[in-house]
Order: C-alpha cells, then sequence, then structure tokens
C-alpha cells in the first residue's frame, strides 16, 4: 500500500509535516496508549502534526505492515495493520479516503519483554522432572495469606465487579502484584443481591470476559444469577487476589514515597494496605441519588432507592410507586407487576427506548453475532472496529441507524405514545450509545416492559414530577395522588468522581474534573469537548489514580490498555504522556 509506505518513510525520517500530510484536513487519529502513553483522539491534520512532533523521537515506529489485504467499500479503503513500537507492539486499523487518511486507530497489543503469558507462553503447570515443593493449592493459599499483609501489592484494585476481575485478570497475567477489596462476601453478589427478573440486556458475543469467553450453549441474554456465577468462578480459575467482605475508609497519597496507604476494614478488622497504584473499578457510577421529597420523612409504607429493591414477589395486591423511567425503573415495574402488584411508572422526562431485539438485528448483529462469527470477526476484532471510531463522528454515523430503527418498530412506538409514553432518540437523534457514553442514562433497552405500559398492565404518569408525599401517598405535580404503598426511586446515580470525594477527598476529586462523559454540551455532559470518556483508563492529574469502569463490553476491551500503562510503570519503561 502506497500510503502505508510514505508514512513508514516520513516517520522513520522524523518528518512530522510530511506524515501529517498523509491526513485529511478532517481526519481523527485515535491512539490508544501507543503513541500517547494515554487513550487520545487527535482530531485534524495539524493536531496530528503536534502530537507526532512531540513524540516521534521517543516513540521510534516501525515495521509498519499490512496483516491482510486491504478491502474497499464506498470509497472508503480499508486496512489492519501490525507495527512497532521502541517499546511495544501494536495494532492499526486504517481508512483512506479520496488517498488520505480519514481515521486512523493505533493500539498497544503488547510491551516487549514483558508479554502476557498466554498462548504459546503459557506456563508449563507440571514440574520438570521430581520436586518436592509445595503443589499448586499450597502455592495459592501463600500467596493470597502473604498479598496485602506480608507483601504490598503493586496495585490494588476497588470494586470486585466485572470491572475490577477483569482489571486484576490482566494484571495476573503481566506478573503485577494486584489486590481486589471489596465489601461483598462473594464474587457476584452485587448480582445476587437484586431483583430476580434481571438479566443482562445486552447479547453474550458482547460480553465476554477477558480469556474466558462465554462457553458456546450461553444464553443470549444472561440471568443476573447466572452472570453472579460465572463472576464467581472467574475469580477462583483465574487465580485473582480478592479480599471480600473488606470496605476501603480512607486513601492517602505520599508524594515523596510515590506510594498509596489504603485504609481498609475487612471482617471487621481494621488494617493498611501499601501500594504504588489505586484503581477505583465502583462501576461506571457514583452513589444512589436519592432525591429529597417534601414529606417523605412522614410516609408510612416503605421507601428505597432502585439499587437496593429486592424483588416483586412481596407486594402481591399492593400499590407501588416507580419514579422513573430508565431501564432500573422498567425493569422493576415489570417486576412488580407479573408479582401481581398495582404499579404506576411516574416518567419526568423523556426516555430512549430500543427494542433488544431490534438492536441486535440493526446495531449488533455486524460485529456481535454468530453471524460476524462466521465471517472472521471475533470478539477483540469487533472491539477495535468500535474503537477505531473517532467520538466526534460517532454521532452522525450514529442518526442513520436510529432512523431505521425508528421506522422499523414505528407500530410499536407508536402504541408507547398512545399510552402517553413521552420517547426520544437523543438531543440530536443519535441514539442510545451516545446517551450511554454522554450521560450513563437516559434510556431503556426493552425486553419486554415496553408492552406492558402500552397495555396498561404497568401504569404510567408521565410529564410530571414528585410534589410531595404524604404518609401514605405520593403526590405529583400536577395534583394527582397515588397512593403507594412502596415508592421505588429509579433516580439514577451521582458521579464516579464522588467515589474519590469520599474515598480520598474533595480536593483530589475537584483536581481530577468529571469522569465519564465525552465534553458534547447536551444534557448532563457539559463541555469543552474531550473527545474521549472523561478520566476513564487513563492517567489522571492524581500521580497513581485511575479509573475503571463501564459495561461488560468496555470492561472486557479498555483493562488491557489500563494494564499496560500499569505494567510499564511497574517496569519502569518511560511512559511520557502526550497532552496537547
Amino acid at each position: 500500500m502506497r500510503w502505508l509506505q510514505q508514512f513508514d518513510k516520513a516517520l522513520e525520517e522524523g518528518d512530522s509535516s510530511a506524515a501529517a500530510n498523509l491526513f485529511a484536513e478532517d481526519s481523527y487519529w485515535r491512539d490508544l496508549v501507543t503513541f500517547t502513553w494515554t487513550i487520545k483522539t487527535m482530531e485534524g491534520r495539524d493536531q496530528v502534526a503536534a502530537m507526532l512532533e512531540s513524540v516521534l523521537g521517543g516513540v521510534k515506529p516501525s515495521s509498519w505492515q499490512l496483516i491482510e489485504s486491504a478491502t474497499e467499500e464506498g470509497g472508503i479503503i480499508s486496512a489492519w495493520i501490525e507495527f512497532e513500537t521502541a517499546t511495544a507492539r501494536g495494532l492499526s486499523l486504517l481508512r483512506l479516503r479520496n488517498g488520505l487518511c480519514w481515521t486512523f486507530l493505533t493500539a498497544i497489543k503488547e510491551l516487549k519483554g514483558h508479554e502476557e503469558w498466554i498462548g504459546r507462553r503459557r506456563p508449563r503447570g507440571a514440574p520438570v522432572g521430581i520436586s518436592a515443593g509445595p503443589n499448586w493449592s499450597a502455592r495459592r493459599d501463600q500467596e493470597l495469606a502473604e498479598i496485602g499483609i506480608e507483601t504490598d501489592p503493586y496495585v490494588l484494585i476497588v470494586g470486585g465487579g466485572q470491572g475490577g476481575l477483569a482489571l486484576a485478570a490482566r494484571l495476573k497475567q503481566l506478573d503485577v502484584p494486584t489486590l481486589i477489596v471489596d465489601k461483598f462476601a462473594r464474587s457476584g453478589d452485587q448480582w445476587r443481591s437484586r431483583y430476580e427478573s434481571l438479566c443482562l440486556h445486552d447479547p453474550v458475543w458482547y460480553d465476554h470476559l477477558p480469556y474466558m469467553p462465554f462457553p458456546e450453549n450461553w444464553p443470549v441474554y444472561t440471568p443476573k444469577d447466572k452472570i453472579a456465577e460465572w463472576l464467581e468462578i472467574y475469580e477462583k480459575v483465574m487465580e485473582l487476589d480478592c479480599w471480600h467482605s473488606t470496605t476501603c475508609t480512607h486513601a492517602s497519597y505520599d508524594q515523596q514515597a510515590g506510594r498509596w496507604t489504603v485504609e481498609v476494614s475487612r471482617n471487621g478488622e481494621e488494617r493498611k494496605v501499601f501500594c504504588k497504584h489505586l484503581v477505583l473499578a465502583t462501576g461506571a457510577s457514583g452513589f444512589p441519588n436519592l432525591p429529597a421529597i417534601e414529606g417523605m420523612d412522614r410516609f408510612q409504607g416503605q421507601l428505597w432507592h432502585s439499587s437496593q429493591h429486592p424483588g416483586g414477589d412481596a407486594w402481591r395486591g399492593q400499590k407501588v410507586v416507580v419514579i422513573g423511567a430508565n431501564n432500573s425503573a422498567h425493569d422493576i415495574c415489570s417486576d412488580l407487576a407479573v408479582n401481581g402488584a398495582d404499579v404506576t411508572m411516574v416518567q419526568r422526562s423523556s426516555t430512549l427506548v430500543a427494542r433488544s431485539s431490534t438492536l441486535m438485528e440493526f446495531a449488533l448483529k455486524p460485529l456481535y453475532s454468530e453471524d460476524a462469527l462466521d465471517a472472521g470477526i471475533t470478539t477483540e476484532r469487533a472491539d477495535l472496529i468500535v474503537a477505531s471510531l473517532p467520538y466526534r463522528l460517532f454521532a452522525e454515523l450514529q442518526k442513520p441507524l436510529y432512523a431505521k430503527i425508528r421506522e422499523h418498530d414505528a407500530e410499536f412506538y407508536e402504541r408507547l405514545r398512545a399510552a402517553g409514553f413521552m420517547l426520544d432518540f437523543g438531543e440530536d437523534g443519535s441514539g442510545l450509545m451516545l446517551k450511554y457514553l454522554r450521560r450513563g442514562g437516559g434510556y431503556y433497552i426493552d425486553v419486554g416492559a415496553s408492552d406492558m405500559i402500552a397495555d396498561g398492565r404497568i401504569k404510567l404518569k408521565s410529564n410530571v414530577s414528585v410534589r410531595e408525599m404524604t404518609e401514605n401517598a405520593v403526590i405529583l405535580s400536577d395534583g394527582t395522588e397515588l397512593p403507594a404503598d412502596l415508592v421505588v426511586c429509579a433516580t439514577g446515580y451521582s458521579s464516579m468522581g464522588d467515589w474519590a470525594a469520599q474515598l480520598i477527598s474533595k480536593e483530589v476529586a475537584d483536581k481530577i474534573g468529571p469522569c465519564w462523559g465525552l465534553g458534547s454540551d447536551t444534557t448532563n455532559d457539559p463541555g469543552p469537548w474531550e473527545g474521549e470518556l472523561r478520566n476513564m483508563w487513563k492517567p489522571t492529574a492524581q500521580e497513581g489514580l485511575w479509573f475503571h469502569g463501564g459495561n461488560l463490553h468496555y470492561s472486557r476491551h479498555y483493562s488491557l490498555y489500563l494494564a499496560l500503562q500499569l505494567k510499564a510503570r511497574m517496569e519502569k519503561i518511560p511512559t511520557p504522556v502526550y497532552s496537547a
């Protein structure tokens, strides 16, 4: 490929301008750690030139080569490329338009000399010759007994959900001493504690964990107790070091020593753990938002946040009000209605609704499905294809998809509107994924509750707010009185940055700034434009503090880049972070 030859030659000669001139004015270079030692998108030729001018001497990129023949569709040439830097090996997905680069992904794959112990490098397991040493079980018991007590972990991960487990598994394969602390007694308990009907709304092909894909008989949509069991199995099989029933109470960073002191309460015993890096893997949100409603202190029924809802089987024949209209609200309403409760959803603002089956057919099937696998698109390749789309372009690329979805499910949406449900498809019509990236909510992936709203099994009051509560009712802004034995507040969560404020200090949280969101200047995602998810999987303004979160897809894919950044620091590989 002529473009690649010219690009390689310009980089080899250290000619940043010549390399940048191979990019269109409206081009995008998204780098996952290889050039910038962070996650960053350069937008336009000038930003590409500035980045290369700053980093090229240290990165020393080389060995650019196609790994398969380039393809052409609609005037866009796409090519998969391997390359190396001074310290790493990477993969790239290049898209050319009119002979110039339009989009360019460079993603780190491994660190030279510090490759994962997988595939051809997998450990032998059985000893060579006769050995009188401890067996595998004894060695594991010793490792678990020592870490955090006799030996310090290099990385401490707060949170043992899918994010914490995926990252710990990556670090394990890189020989990075890692300890997870989690408040639950067993991995998966957070899923076990939720209402009985809960299941994943994303399909199995989208949800694999690193190294251990789900077996081929796994259901398309995983029930919550099944995913809980899988997480517990994953912890054991991947040999992860985890302190359960452990709560972090405070963390402080010693700048001079370059380490964290983390105070924890483990099974009622107070102790301190020291680590070089602290990762908050507590999800993509902070603490439950429980609104302050006038009169709620005198309400004589039960009231709780959706995160505390145990299930609807105890509320048969009772009157329940659910405040909110997003995923959790719909799931809880359908759970209550199926169990015979008289349930009313209070929808305060519009919600994006997309049927799970339609999303599968139009959005996910090309990349995450049996058809995709048959076409040679593995989960890893699908992840890179998704990652190769710059966020600046993402909204425009999603709008035609959601126009198609709206047309396909027009009758479904009309039934919802007829029931009084307020619908939207994003402020700019860009759909569900952009809502997720911008604000982490505002949508429902329909797995059945929408039909129950349309036919009245779930009652609905929309375009209202809650004015006050009495001893036995909820009073809405239009004066409607809803008798209630139970009120469930499906009112979302605060920012995940609140975890840093509580665990470390407000000063540190303020220094870091917002977590999640793109800076799109839409609802709950104020500017300025960042072009990446803020503070996620990359260095923050607080040395040694990292954030890891998101759904199973994001936890799986981005755990690799975070793990390699941490490994590089442990091995004292220079990691100059590029900042425009």
